[in-house]
């Protein structure tokens, strides 16, 4: 079959790779018909997460029809369409009994390896490094689910592929990062970057009760998008100052809630601390920068919520646990509960006509993949989400 594959930083490769098999009664096989390219796949892009391998299949936005099926599967039949969610998770141990399926225990071949650098390990996930798992992606014609009878679900007759994609990661991420504020009626609440995972938060915090929602970034067709679909006001941070912005519009408070949606990759307007990390990116060096979560900090009113679904993937320097501790804040993050969000947010879809596609920028072949990377990547083209359809 045809795959995505990293070859190294800023490489990567549609390769001819051997067809995936059931190893699992629990697996399944799935043909993909579509698979988004994630703002995170841009740290695997940009070098910045370790225990990656040469040619490691990518991708862990995908959907697609179950061609195979372990001998253990009987929710499912050939030719079901599912959405697969990029977490992987058991259904049975201590984590995932508690609906923290990205926690789950089993998952993660690599569990010991994670362990040395977290201190206990996350579920594997899809085409994410071999610390998590070395589980192939599916940015590819074929995919092998593990534990395939409680991760991915079907997908209604009539509803096509465009409208439910985005389950398998970014719609159940931006709704958990709201969900992770604890929105009260009337919040108010600001959303540093304007990517995908922030329009879903800015349309869950409405969702969720929020009485006026602000969302920050630099790229004017992401901050179009959040102000025309999303009903956000919004921050260019090139063009004002953000602190003095946000204190303006709250009446000196503060925003209520805060979300860094961005993660290890923000930047900073005129900042002699990013100068210093685009050097050291430059020489290969790379670098998470905690711009967004240090200004979603200082900006947050005192007691209030600061959700972190940004992907970081590496200690932070410059983390101001000053304000933190004398501000009296709530931080709350990870990786997204997906079992627990993707059946709620279908009925979301199916019964109340919400509609994910608004997102969708690029629609593309396979083959077409490495070079849709350096347009995401380097925000051309208007690109905001991409949609692979192999």
């Amino acid at each position: 079959m045809k795959a995505l594959c990293w070859h190294g930083r800023h490489d990567v490769r549609v390769d001819n790779v051997d067809d995936p098999k059931i190893e699992d009664p629990r697996d399944v096989i799935v043909k993909i018909t579509s698979s988004g390219i994630c703002g995170s796949d841009l740290h695997l892009y940009n070098g910045y997460m370790p225990t990656m391998k040469a040619g490691d299949i990518i991708g862990h936005e995908p959907m697609g029809e179950i061609v195979e099926l372990g001998n253990a599967i009987t929710k499912f039949k050939k030719g079901d369409r599912v959405v697969v969610p990029f977490t992987i998770s058991c259904g049975s141990c201590f984590f995932c009994q508690r609906d923290l399926f990205s926690l789950c225990d089993e998952s993660n071949p690599n569990a010991a390896q994670a362990a040395e650098v977290l201190g206990q390990s996350p579920a594997g996930l899809f085409g994410f490094s071999h610390m998590l798992g070395g589980f192939a992606g599916g940015q590819a014609e074929y995919l092998r689910v593990p534990y395939a009878d409680v991760g991915p679900i079907k997908v209604p007759e009539g509803i096509d592929d465009d409208q439910v994609v985005f389950l398998s990661d970014i719609f159940p991420t931006g709704y958990m990062a709201a969900e992770n504020c604890g929105i009260e009626p009337g919040d108010t609440v600001a959303v540093w970057g304007c990517g995908p995972v922030a329009q879903f938060a800015i349309q869950s915090a409405w969702m969720l009760g929020a009485g006026r929602v602000i969302a920050i970034d630099r790229v004017p067709e992401r901050l179009e998008l959040a102000k025309s679909k999303g009903r956000a006001e919004v921050i260019h941070f090139e063009k004002e100052n953000v602190y003095e912005k946000l204190m303006e519009m709250t009446s000196g408070r503060g925003p209520d809630r805060c979300i860094d949606a961005v993660g290890a990759e923000s930047h900073a307007a005129g900042s002699v601390r990013e100068t210093v990390d685009d050097l050291r990116e430059a020489a290969h060096v790379p670098a998470n920068h905690p711009y967004s979560l240090a200004e979603a900090i200082k900006c947050c009113r005192k007691g209030g919520t600061v959700s972190v679904p940004g992907v970081y993937t590496d200690n932070l320097n410059g983390m101001p646990m000053s304000a933190v501790m004398n501000k009296a804040l709530t931080i709350k993050s990870g990786q997204t509960h997906m079992q627990h969000y993707m059946e709620p947010l279908l009925k979301r879809i199916v019964d109340d006509g919400f509609d994910p596609s608004f997102i969708i920028t690029h629609r593309a072949k396979l083959e077409d993949a490495p070079d849709l990377y350096k347009t995401f990547e380097a925000r051309e083209d208007g690109c905001i989400k991409v949609v692979l359809k192999p």
